[in-house]
């Protein structure tokens, strides 16, 4: 997703985007345990990086609330 995607939804969304992140590098780490190879490697980055980018919004949010 686009980060002004990110931007537009709500801290739940958001919080639920991240624990289906989350849900999918285990699998993919699963699937690379069991099989040798993941079958999308590049995924585990991409993956990483939205996680990433919710959590600096969430922050980024806190922030600007506690002002």
């Amino acid at each position: 997703m686009k980060v002004k995607e990110l931007r537009d939804q709500n801290a739940d969304e958001l919080l639920t985007r991240v624990n289906t992140l989350k849900k999918e590098i285990f699998e993919l780490r699963q699937q690379k345990s069991t099989s040798g190879k993941a079958e999308k490697p590049t995924r585990f980055k991409t993956v990483r990086k939205e996680i990433a980018r919710i959590h600096t919004i969430l922050n980024e949010r806190k922030k600007q609330d506690g002002k």
